[in-house]
């Protein structure tokens, strides 16, 4: 593909690594680009009403966890349950119009070790322990009978305390057994409901250096898959109960933080994982639940972050991802953070311009909405192309003007822009 797939080694490099349609196998109802609560989230009783109206104003997908990330323990005992944090979460999600999705993790105390009636926090990132599997498949029955509008439920998140030391990679056989468990749960509960897994995190190291992990079989301009990682995915794809999607989650960025590294052309990580994963089962759409692109401790302004966010949802529409979840970063502070879906209250508390990404990506991108390949002159303009609509990014710090699709634009220093076609 030429300038318009993706501009110099960012994105997909033939037609075989694009999509022709947004999500492609997944039915025009699904979840498609949304993000997850965190801890200080949108809140009936202490967000500015702006934010709350922003969100509604293009309803989105909206994640949840169920423990953890200002949500309070939901069985403290066996059998005594809590669930006055995640009825309010949902009753925010609700209000908003949003579809919800759930993320079975984490887990009580008691079902990792710790005593019955508390809560250590410490130690939220724990893996259930295995005599404690069906106990956790029982917690999950009990949420989607408790909220039966929620159809899409991911099991648990980045393998959390699911590794094995003593042969240095992911125990996945382990968290195979407690997806299991869940998955059969949350069947018979529902056989509509949709069900995926196994979100590891898929970690790379940057170009020349030497794998974290055994040699890798995913390589690009970007660096090198941790094979880890995929031995994960393949352990749990051939030996999962079954599976309505396949999740994952994981930065654009390498794994050693020195490396020097392209921030837009490391977003071909994304479309060479998405294309990998397609591969592997093309029945299931491929879901990220979490995605990153920008390095600790970055100086970006918010223009050129909001660039380098939109260039990764053009990664993940055009490789023909189905699912993809911005983790969304907030403070308790009424100042903003970098990358908030939503102002502090002293700059009045209204949604960004990410937030608005994230609608014009779900108003525009639907599943099922055909792709067109619309071209541009300079490859250090991206674009996308429905159509009806396009989104056009500037890569650089600097001014372009470029011929897209036939015609002049002039995009100032990390543009974007939504135009018609």
């Amino acid at each position: 593909g030429g300038a318009g797939l993706g501009g110099p080694g960012g994105g997909p490099s033939g037609p075989a690594a694009s999509a022709s349609r947004v999500a492609p196998g997944a039915p025009r109802t699904w979840p498609a680009w949304g993000f997850t609560h965190t801890q200080v989230s949108v809140d009936t009783q202490h967000s500015p009403a702006r934010a709350l109206g922003d969100l509604s104003r293009h309803a989105i997908p909206q994640v949840t966890p169920i423990m953890g990330w200002g949500l309070d323990n939901p069985e403290p005992s066996p059998g005594e349950y809590d669930w006055a944090s995640l009825d309010h979460r949902m009753m925010v999600i609700r209000e908003t119009g949003g579809t919800p999705v759930v993320t079975l993790c984490c887990s009580p105390d008691w079902m990792k070790g710790g005593p019955q009636g508390g809560t250590d926090w410490r130690h939220l990132e724990d893996a259930v322990e295995p005599e404690h599997f069906d106990d956790f498949a029982n917690l999950a029955a009990r949420i989607a009978q408790r909220y039966p509008d929620v159809r899409y439920y991911t099991v648990w998140n980045e393998f959390k305390g699911f590794w094995n030391n003593a042969a240095n990679r992911w125990d996945y056989e382990g968290y195979t057994q407690l997806y299991n468990k869940v998955y059969t749960a949350l069947k018979k509960v529902n056989p509509q409901l949709r069900v995926g897994g196994p979100y590891v995190v898929l970690n790379s190291d940057a170009p020349g250096r030497p794998p974290a992990g055994p040699p890798s079989r995913l390589r690009g301009p970007w660096g090198s898959m941790d094979q880890r990682g995929l031995d994960a995915v393949e352990y749990w794809s051939r030996h999962k109960a079954g599976a309505d999607f396949l999740a994952v989650d994981g930065s654009s960025f390498p794994q050693e933080r020195d490396a020097r590294v392209d921030e837009f052309q490391a977003l071909g990580k994304f479309s060479a994982a998405t294309n990998w994963l397609r591969a592997l089962d093309p029945k299931l759409p491929v879901w990220w639940a979490e995605w990153y692109v920008e390095p600790d401790g970055s100086d970006w302004s918010d223009g050129h972050r909001s660039a380098v966010l939109t260039a990764a949802m053009m990664e993940f529409v055009r490789s023909g991802a189905s699912s993809a979840y911005y983790w969304s970063p907030q403070t308790a502070t009424s100042g903003s953070c970098a990358g908030c879906l939503w102002y502090g209250s002293a700059r009045g508390g209204g949604g960004t311009p990410d937030l608005a990404m994230l609608q014009n990506f779900t108003r525009w991108f639907p599943p099922e909405t055909r792709l067109v390949d619309v071209r541009s002159s300079d490859p250090s303009v991206r674009v996308l192309a429905q159509p009806r609509r396009m989104v056009v990014v500037n890569t650089r710090d600097r001014r372009i003007t470029a011929a897209v699709g036939g015609r002049d634009l002039t995009l100032a220093p990390y543009e974007v822009r939504w135009t018609a076609r």
